[in-house]
């Protein structure tokens, strides 16, 4: 089967009320044609007078692989699990800490799923169209993961050339926490603008670790793309 929108919402209803108690109000649903990415929960912030509110809470579901409805079901509450954990306010110890494995653990051997931190698709079908448009080799993305004092997110994809420019500059501003170079091939950053300057993308903090957490990270010496 091919995921589609009405499949997520039906399945997501069904799974709410039967494992979040009726708790999670409906997400936005959306597709996308990732190949390495079997799904994402992501969400929006603001921080006003020292309080942070998440909101525009969004699932989504890749349709590159032609699934059975059991392994679509299995990263459908891979994502739920996420939402649940943001939208309650729970602060676990990473993108898949004590909090999640604990979730997923309890659905796992109360209910037979099969919840992985990590799916591997070997074997897997891709869709038709997924195998019409695949690349013999994905591209390769160098990304810059920035955290800066006031506790905001920036991920940028940076043209290889700049890199080392950028991090020169880097090093020299305070209101910069800490910063990371990173590979990746993940088709998130496809249609991200490849920078030659300092600038990026403003992203949450569940989404900043996910991400860093699924890239290859690589050191000042070796910013040039392999």
């Amino acid at each position: 089967m091919i995921v589609t929108t009405s499949w997520m919402e039906t399945w997501f209803a069904k799974f709410n009320a039967e494992y979040f108690g009726k708790g999670l109000p409906m997400p936005m649903l959306k597709l996308s044609k990732a190949r390495t990415q079997l799904g994402q929960m992501s969400c929006k912030r603001v921080t006003r007078w020292g309080r942070t509110k998440l909101y525009d809470f969004t699932i989504k579901m890749t349709t590159y692989y032609d699934m059975t409805e059991r392994q679509a079901q299995n990263v459908l509450l891979h994502e739920m699990i996420h939402y649940s954990i943001a939208y309650t306010g729970l602060r676990d110890t990473a993108p898949h800490g004590i909090i999640f494995r604990g979730m997923a653990d309890k659905l796992n051997r109360d209910h037979g799923w099969e919840i992985r931190i990590m799916t591997t698709t070997r074997g897997w079908k891709k869709a038709v169209s997924a195998t019409a448009r695949t690349p013999e080799k994905p591209s390769r993305y160098l990304v810059l993961a920035l955290e800066m004092a006031n506790g905001d997110h920036f991920l940028s994809v940076v043209h290889p050339n700049y890199a080392l420019k950028i991090d020169r500059q880097l090093s020299r501003m305070a209101q910069v926490a800490r910063y990371g170079w990173y590979f990746s091939t993940d088709s998130y950053f496809e249609n991200m603008p490849q920078v030659r300057s300092l600038r990026g993308k403003r992203v949450s903090l569940d989404d900043f670790e996910q991400r860093v957490a699924d890239m290859r990270q690589v050191f000042p010496d070796a910013l040039t793309m392999p």
